[in-house]
């Protein structure tokens, strides 16, 4: 074979075997790629998929639904999530836009849209709302929203907006409870005064804006703290339940009606017009139907209950910077001068009412520093049997005032009483009183004298206060049986067995009782035989009118009578005149008190009267 043949020939196969090596390793190489794109493509759509369960697991945990909002064909499409929530079958939806915001609460709708247009406008990165969205069964639930854009057009304007959806009613409802119980009542259900408050300020800055006059009423049960510790304090709760009921049905819609605590409620009403004379005109016709409506019978358990309400009104309005403290200030102030005026009934605020109560807060600055400077002075008045002789006297009180001289007690007890300063001063005059009685008993023709002391309601129901009273005791050496305490008779229309418990503690001690003003209140004969009383003492009203008055006459008569049945010591109150003594003296009452004998007296004028011997020696 010619050997350029041999040539050719091994040329042609090595480059036969050089292109089939060439496609070998080609379709090596494209077949490598393939697999290794197989294997990008499986590895990212399984990254994709582990995403979408993670994003799916996501809004399953935080309850979460999709929606997608194409503006320009103003349709919204919902997730099966998002569906049920609403109440339809778990599926997609798509709905028209306009037909979704139908289903917004209509008080919701104003805001929402307006966050959804500044958002598209681009004045906001993202918008949030909270809204009402009716359920399929017809009921609100309440969704939280977010959501942005994630396509505009050249001008910036969202095109499509991407976003979740979560029902949130159940945040919403405890948030309400929430509210509900820190701006209402728990008994009455009627706002508290916390809301209230917030309510006036509101009422008075409105007023100033529109003219418009209103008015607060006041109200306050009269004697409710008596029913209540008579018939207990359930059924007292019961009774300011239809109270506050009845209270809600004489008032509009727009007016407040609210509870401050215990007893006490406030009517705020409001647009009562611009003229004042025709706002007044008609506070005046809402506190008369409050007080209509209240004195009405109330039955509880059976019972027939009768309760009615002392109303203070205040006017507030254009041309007056009333502020809301001052408002109830004024209303209270009214309400007790109803209260002064017998009950039942109503005041409006008149600024002397101001006046009285700065005087009041006066007097009871004064009256500490009476306390602290011992500007206070007892005076005795005599007890004396038929003879005209001192069996015993009566400490009362006097304020020798450093301006105005010596000041009765009924120009400041009340007021120690309202203010508690009643449990210093009472405790000053019980000492006081029992170290005078123990100087007594140090000399024969004075130890047989008695020493009443009044005490007062506040004292008596301090829970300290047997013990306080054994302390003055012994700490003065006074003998107890030479001491008389006088109650009245309304202390016994509350707590009559705690009274009872109490009083019957100290007269084992040998302390003496006297129920002072008898036959002016309400005493059950049951009461009077269960109390360990020494005297009753005949109120000088009855002794004043008994020789001109049939019925005064009748219950001396009654009285004398009474207390001998129980076999206790009488005692007349405020004997003025000889005819009245010999009177008493026939019935039977054989100790006397009274300007007939003697005023209340100071130490040293009762000493040089009654015990001259004593004075000598």
């Amino acid at each position: 074979v010619d050997a350029g043949w041999i040539r050719l020939a091994l040329t042609s196969g090595g480059v036969w075997l050089a292109f089939w090596l060439v496609c070998g390793l080609g379709l090596w190489a494209a077949q490598r790629r393939t697999r290794a794109i197989h294997e990008l493509t499986r590895a990212a759509d399984q990254e994709r998929a582990e995403a979408a369960e993670r994003v799916e697991l996501a809004l399953d945990g935080g309850d979460l639904g999709l929606w997608d909002l194409d503006v320009a064909r103003d349709t919204v499409i919902v997730c099966a999530r998002a569906s049920a929530m609403l109440g339809y079958t778990a599926e997609q939806q798509e709905r028209k836009h306009h037909d979704w915001l139908s289903e917004v609460h209509p008080e919701d709708l104003e805001h929402l849209t307006q966050e959804m247009e500044r958002h598209a406008r681009g004045e906001i990165p993202a918008f949030e709302a909270e809204f009402r969205l009716r359920h399929r069964n017809g009921n609100w639930i309440w969704l939280q929203s977010r959501g942005k854009a994630v396509a505009r057009d050249a001008s910036g304007n969202a095109l499509r907006v991407l976003g979740t959806r979560s029902n949130i009613t159940a945040r919403k409802e405890a948030e309400a409870e929430i509210a509900h119980l820190a701006f209402y009542d728990g008994l009455t259900n009627l706002p508290n005064r916390r809301l209230l408050l917030d309510r006036l300020g509101h009422a008075i800055a409105k007023s100033e804006r529109n003219g418009a006059h209103g008015a607060v009423l006041f109200v306050d049960l009269d004697n409710f703290k008596d029913l209540n510790d008579t018939l207990g304090h359930d059924m007292g709760d019961r009774l300011l339940e239809m109270v506050a009921y009845r209270l809600q049905q004489v008032t509009r819609e727009s007016d407040t009606v609210a509870r401050l605590g215990g007893d006490e409620f406030v009517i705020l009403l409001e647009d009562l017009g611009t003229a004042l004379a025709e706002a007044a005109s008609h506070a005046e016709m809402v506190a008369h139907k409050v007080l209509n409506t209240l004195k009405l019978p109330y039955t509880l358990d059976g019972n027939e209950l009768r309760s009615t309400p002392s109303i203070g009104v205040v006017m507030f309005g254009a041309g007056h910077h009333h502020t809301i403290s001052d408002l109830l200030r004024q209303a209270d102030m009214a309400m007790y001068e109803a209260k002064a005026a017998g009950r039942a009934t109503f005041r409006f605020f008149d600024p002397s009412m101001k006046a009285a109560l700065d005087e009041n807060a006066s007097l009871e600055s004064e009256l500490r520093v009476a306390l602290a400077r011992e500007q206070f002075r007892l005076y005795y008045q005599p007890v004396l049997n038929g003879d005209g002789t001192p069996v015993g006297v009566e400490a009362l009180i006097r304020w020798q005032h450093p301006k105005h001289g010596l000041v009765s007690p009924l120009t400041f007890i009340e007021l120690a009483e309202k203010t508690g300063l009643i449990i210093d001063i009472g405790e000053w005059v019980l000492e006081t009183a029992c170290r005078q009685l123990a100087a007594w008993q140090c000399d024969p023709r004075s130890i047989s004298l008695t020493m009443a002391v009044n005490v007062s309601a506040r004292q008596l129901r301090h829970p300290d206060f047997v013990q306080r009273v054994l302390d003055i005791v012994a700490r003065t050496g006074a003998a107890p049986h030479r001491l008389k305490l006088e109650l009245t008779e309304s202390m016994l229309l509350a707590d009559v067995e705690d009274i009872i418990t109490k009083m019957s503690a100290l007269k084992q001690r040998g302390i003496g009782f006297s129920l002072d003003d008898f036959g002016t209140g309400y005493s059950s004969l049951s009461y009077l035989q269960r109390l360990p009383l020494d005297q009753l003492k005949i109120d000088q009203s009855f002794v004043r009118d008994m020789l001109n008055t049939h019925h005064a006459a009748s219950i001396v008569e009654a009285i004398t009578t009474l207390g001998r049945s129980l076999s206790l010591g009488l005692v007349a109150e405020g004997v003025e005149s000889q005819a009245q003594w010999l009177r008493l003296r026939e019935l039977g009452c054989h100790l006397y008190q009274g300007y007939l004998f003697d005023p209340p007296l100071p130490l040293e004028v009762f000493t040089a009267r009654y015990l001259p011997e004593l004075t000598a020696a």
